[in-house]
């Protein structure tokens, strides 16, 4: 047996599965970087560059061979891209099934006069080339805001997506749907569920984009989880939700939350047995295994933000709950006095203490204690001796960890930010240019 992220899995290999993987043991899961959309059984993807940016891949999509039980969440901001209701319509009208995702980057078809009228042709066209009907086709688009699509572009790239679309294509999809990002962004997972024998194995994949205009209300950026797990759409939905809030919803870059932000997650079932559901056995670890799926694409979120040199994460433990514990690890990452810090590596702990303290969660200051990574800074709310230049060599590191514990509860949460650098204000002072 051997450990990986925490979870028992065995060298021993699975019947089938997109390259040599560690199988989990019994119940358990193995993640697994690079795994993307297509590493599941039932999905093909590709991605090509259509025109919409100057030179990069810019349109993808990701298609099942069925129908997929389906869920998504979206953004909170009143200012959102019709790109939204066409998925959220069409999910209603096929009672939680999609069979396709088309992304599109560089261009957020928003704020404009056809904006709802090219949202809606994108999704015809895509299922007029597919074959299927249209309420089984999500949209997703990320880009700059208030310019009007290129859309003879788009129907040409559309057009000519089928040829380059297969099951090794999620690399080529997780390029499609970048923005300001500089890398890609995938992680996946194999899961033990049981059953007879010796049960049977699901597969989970994952592709995220996201560097700036980041700081999630119920979704977060642009975020497709597909698994070959058979799940009921209505515990789809309910796990989706309670994950996000978890993970893509603990990330912050910038604390400006986006137009275009859903997450949007297929299931094809595949991987045989009765749908998944609570109660049902292998629930516990599909979940889990998923989850943990997010919780990776949330860090590289977090650590490919626009600028940053450190992904900062912050745990917080002794909380009233853990909704409390999320808040304020969530409101210390966004701290741009905090984040500043960091990328100047300035123990500067008082910053953290006073974004714990407005953070909206009832706390007594004289209680809490916070540590950067090994260094003890806070105690009781007042500062302690410490060494300066061991805090120091510490905050230049590529990961830095902020522990505080604030003695109310037995609450726990985390979040991931990134530290503040002059390159955000570079890049997003010519974004459009």
């Amino acid at each position: 047996m051997n450990q990986q992220d925490g979870v028992a899995t065995s060298t021993a290999m699975p019947a089938a599965g997109p390259g040599p993987v560690p199988a989990p043991a019994a119940g358990g899961y193995a993640l697994h970087p690079g795994w993307g959309v297509t590493a599941p059984a039932g999905f093909r993807a590709g991605g090509l560059h259509c025109g919409i940016k100057k030179r990069k891949s810019d349109l993808g999509w990701i298609v099942a061979d069925a129908p997929c039980a389906a869920a998504a969440v979206y953004t909170r901001n009143r200012v959102h891209a019709p790109c939204l209701d066409v998925t959220r319509d069409a999910l209603a009208a096929s009672g939680g099934h999609l069979q396709a995702v088309v992304c599109n980057s560089g261009n957020a078809n928003v704020c404009t006069p056809r904006a709802a009228a090219d949202a809606v042709e994108i999704q015809a066209l895509a299922a007029s080339v597919l074959g299927v009907a249209p309420e089984l086709v999500a949209v997703a688009q990320t880009g700059v805001i208030g310019e009007p699509m290129p859309m003879a572009a788009v129907r040409q790239g559309l057009a000519a997506l089928p040829a380059v679309t297969g099951p090794a294509g999620g690399d080529a999809f997780a390029e499609a749907i970048l923005t300001t990002d500089t890398r890609t962004k995938q992680w996946g997972a194999l899961c033990h569920l049981p059953g007879p024998g010796e049960g049977r194995f699901a597969r989970i994949g994952g592709a995220a984009k996201g560097s700036g205009m980041i700081h999630p209300q119920m979704a977060t950026m642009l975020a497709f989880i597909t698994t070959d797990a058979a799940v009921e759409p209505e515990a789809l939905q309910a796990w989706l939700r309670q994950a996000a809030e978890r993970t893509f919803n603990c990330i912050t870059v910038d604390g400006d939350t986006s137009t275009n932000d859903m997450v949007v997650v297929l299931a094809s079932g595949r991987a045989g047995g009765p749908p998944l559901a609570p109660g049902i056995p292998g629930w516990e670890a599909w979940a889990a295994a998923a989850e943990a799926v997010c919780d990776r694409l949330a860090r590289e979120i977090a650590a490919d933000g626009e600028g940053a040199t450190r992904l900062i994460t912050v745990e917080v433990e002794g909380a009233p709950d853990d909704a409390a514990a999320r808040q304020v690890a969530r409101t210390v990452a966004s701290s741009p006095l905090v984040k500043s810090a960091v990328h100047g590596a300035d123990a500067n702990w008082g910053r953290i203490l006073a974004a714990a303290g407005r953070s909206g969660v009832d706390l007594d200051p004289s209680r809490v204690d916070i540590d950067l990574g090994p260094v003890p800074v806070c105690r009781g709310g007042l500062g302690v001796p410490f060494d300066e230049a061991a805090a120091a060599d510490y905050l230049r590191s590529a990961e830095v960890l902020i522990r505080l514990r604030l003695g109310a509860g037995p609450g726990r949460g985390r979040a991931y930010g990134c530290d503040l650098s002059p390159d955000y204000v570079h890049i997003n002072a010519s974004y459009r240019t």
